[in-house]
């Protein structure tokens, strides 16, 4: 079962297929536990939302598209939804740091090579735009993009005003949108 692919492993999964199952656990558990972790730092809550993020690819495997991304992907953003959704219902009394992010890049040992490059790519390239963007704005924009905080959210995060949480964010996209179009036209 190791050898067969994720999305092999997710249609046995659906299906109820116990092997299957047990090894798409297996695979992702660390993947999905450390996502959820890194965003609540709440062992017990990252725990509960694993499993409802196993859940969830269980009831929901059908909306699986491999034209959108890896089963990985697909799971992680599950995940990294449910994360969000959970700190956005609890008071916050201790925030992530956009800094501490490298836990949700994929493992080093990603079965698909074709997929891995691609990610690594564009990990790569997002790191290489990102040293270009004021720290202030790249901050405001990992908290939006990547943990999925609101504008007032990152206001509250960083202390500042609104209008300037606005702003920072839509320079980073704007800085990070002209930098994929020169990449994109040097190809």
């Amino acid at each position: 079962m190791w050898r067969a692919t994720d999305e092999t492993l997710l249609a046995g999964f659906a299906v109820g297929d116990a092997g299957a199952a047990e090894t798409f656990v297996a695979r992702f558990q660390r993947r999905v536990y450390g996502v959820a972790l890194t965003i609540t730092r709440d062992a017990r809550l990252a725990e509960d939302l694993a499993q409802e993020a196993f859940v969830r690819a269980w009831r929901h495997a059908e909306t699986f598209d491999p034209r959108r991304g890896g089963v990985g992907t697909w799971l992680t953003v599950i995940t990294r939804n449910l994360a969000i959704d959970a700190m956005r219902t609890q008071p916050r009394s201790e925030f992530v740091d956009p800094d501490e992010l490298e836990w949700l890049l994929p493992p080093a040992s990603e079965p698909d090579p074709a997929e891995t490059t691609v990610r690594s790519n564009d990990a790569d390239w997002l790191r290489r735009a990102l040293v270009d963007v004021p720290d202030e704005q790249r901050r405001a924009v990992v908290l939006a993009g990547v943990l999925g905080f609101t504008a007032q959210e990152v206001a509250e995060r960083e202390r500042i005003p609104i209008g300037t949480a606005k702003s920072r964010i839509r320079l980073a996209m704007s800085k990070l949108r002209r930098a994929r179009a020169e990449t994109e036209a040097t190809r």
